[in-house]
């Protein structure tokens, strides 16, 4: 029955994961999930049955014991949410405080991580569609973002573990959706740098000004659409919800049938050793 799916969402105050959990409820799911910080947003939740539990990711024992709860809650679970994000410290490298750059990457990549680890055995793996563990990408992949170093390494460290896992694993799925610009309270960390890290604190004013932003009802389409999509089609990949023809039939049949779409890869590989050696000079 479509009401006893149940789906974990880490991070659920974030406004991705909150939007995330009402839509699972009002499709009938059984939905829970952790916050750091109580807000009003966490007493409508509460108040639509979803279960919700404190976390720190900073603190071991705290997500530690998080995951047990959300274990104990759900025994076999279909769908695992990871929402964390964080920009600081908006810097140069070598002018970051590298304890905070240290806790960005804990925050994005290392406490996710030991959250999987932690709850990967209790998915549920006794129906025909497969579980699904889904992460949110960063800018950067496949650019160098300027003062966000941090938070773009953690991301692509994310994405390139959605791979590694799909190749243990070929009874779950790990994707990381790329959102785009979603108009969510983690641009108050850019905001509040100030403008004079220039072009980002320009880029985020105007974005805010105008409202140009994917909107949060594609990102909670392209979550919905990774989670019942096959897993050949979408496992270890990184998809765009703003970019990529994600409900297109014809993408899912080019996705199977090449391993290498939408993945961390070297430009350039299709140019052979052959070619190389005929361009050498004679």
């Amino acid at each position: 029955m479509i009401s006893s799916k149940k789906i974990l969402i880490i991070s659920i105050s974030s406004d991705i994961g909150t939007a995330l959990a009402k839509h699972y409820v009002n499709k009938g799911f059984s939905v829970a999930g952790t916050y750091r910080t109580a807000s009003s947003s966490l007493n409508e939740l509460a108040q639509l049955g979803v279960n919700i539990f404190p976390c720190d990711l900073l603190d071991d024992n705290s997500t530690d014991s998080a995951c047990k709860l959300l274990e104990n809650w759900a025994v076999f679970w279909d769908a695992l949410i990871i929402c964390p994000g964080n920009l600081d410290p908006i810097s140069k490298f070598e002018d970051a405080e590298f304890s905070k750059w240290e806790k960005s990457l804990k925050i994005n990549f290392i406490a996710p991580m030991r959250v999987v680890r932690k709850l990967l055995p209790s998915r549920n793996i006794t129906k025909r569609s497969a579980p699904t563990v889904l992460f949110f990408a960063g800018g950067g992949s496949n650019s160098a973002p300027n003062l966000f170093s941090a938070y773009t390494v953690s991301k692509i460290a994310l994405t390139k573990m959605c791979e590694l896992l799909d190749a243990e694993h070929d009874d779950t799925k790990f994707v990381i959706i790329g959102p785009g610009w979603v108009r969510t309270k983690i641009h108050a960390t850019t905001l509040a740098a100030g403008e004079e890290i220039g072009f980002p604190h320009k880029q985020t004013v105007k974005r805010l000004k105008e409202n140009l932003f994917v909107s949060m009802s594609t990102v909670i389409d392209c979550c919905d659409w990774a989670i019942h999509a096959p897993h050949k089609a979408v496992s270890g990949r990184n998809i765009s919800a703003e970019n990529d023809q994600w409900g297109n039939p014809i993408l899912i049949s080019n996705l199977i049938n090449d391993p290498n779409m939408y993945k961390l890869r070297r430009e350039g590989n299709s140019w052979s050793s052959q070619n190389k050696l005929n361009n050498l000079p004679k």
